[in-house]
């Protein structure tokens, strides 16, 4: 089996230091790898996603990815977006509209704006509204939640299927501790207020639980949830048009998501850092 070296980049997204954030791979040049090498490589790296950067089919896209988690493919993740256009960018890649680049993925075409820092127009949600009864019992069992602690749930589905909740705090949010044993197909996010924005840098805290039936955590920092949040909650008129969101304290991290919306279009943006470069070899 012939093996062809190919660049590869991981970068740290959402931290403007380096290992404070969530960290992509992203393999580049990867058309004529076939899906099982795609999948299997991402379960080696054992992060919350791999990328494969390959040429668009859509004329008006810079690039084409291919999004994986260590169990399968997704249509659409944020961090993976962001840190996919800063690899491509730095790789060289020359974007049609110097002021932005335009990604095709499984949802379609997603917009990256440049500027201080790179920032995804959050697609269009899949699913919104209102919870049905019966999972909303199942995912406050999940995470040990007393339903007079929250203010609001709602679908806030851009592709991976996020549950959104909206606590009374950002203490609150940290507190939860989650029963793994009931997780199932849990993929739920968390987000309360810090009462004094000033003294932390940051206007509310971020959790995400993902489950799927056999395996559970907690992301470190979610582009696409924060999406969905924030189309909900400023939306709603109970988030601003323009906040910054934290994430990851419990895991160790101390991510910071930077939301805007502007003429109706909400964007999510983060600091990128490259922190490892080089090669890999994978077969085809």
């Amino acid at each position: 089996m012939t093996t062809t070296p190919r660049r590869f980049s991981q970068v740290d997204v959402f931290s403007a230091h380096g290992l404070r954030g969530n960290p992509l791979a992203v393999v580049h040049d990867a058309d004529g790898l076939d899906e099982q090498t795609l999948a299997q490589f991402a379960r080696w790296t054992n992060l919350s996603e791999t990328t494969f950067l390959l040429p668009p089919t859509d004329p008006a896209a810079d690039y084409r990815v291919r999004i994986f988690t260590t169990g399968g493919e997704l249509p659409f993740a944020g961090h993976p977006t962001l840190g996919s256009a800063h690899a491509w960018l730095e790789a060289g890649g020359v974007p049609r509209d110097a002021g932005r680049v335009v990604q095709q993925c499984g949802v379609g075409l997603v917009t990256v704006r440049r500027g201080e820092r790179l920032a995804f127009a959050a697609p269009p949600l899949l699913r919104s509204g209102e919870v049905d009864p019966a999972r909303a019992e199942e995912v406050l069992a999940a995470l040990d939640l007393d339903p007079a602690r929250v203010l609001g749930m709602a679908w806030v589905d851009n592709g991976p299927g996020w549950i959104g909740i909206e606590l009374g705090s950002a203490e609150e949010v940290l507190a939860v501790e989650p029963v793994p044993a009931l997780a199932g197909l849990l993929k739920v996010g968390l987000v309360g207020r810090w009462p004094d924005p000033a003294s932390v840098g940051k206007d509310v805290e971020v959790r995400a639980f993902y489950g799927d039936g056999t395996d559970f955590g907690e992301d470190p920092v979610t582009g696409s949830l924060n999406a969905g949040l924030a189309q909900w909650l400023v939306g709603a008129g109970r988030l601003p048009d323009r906040y910054v969101a934290g994430q990851g304290v419990r895991r160790h991290r101390d991510g910071r998501v930077h939301v805007e919306r502007r003429d109706g279009q909400v964007w999510v943006g983060g600091d990128t850092v490259t922190t490892v470069s080089g090669t890999v070899r994978l077969p085809g």
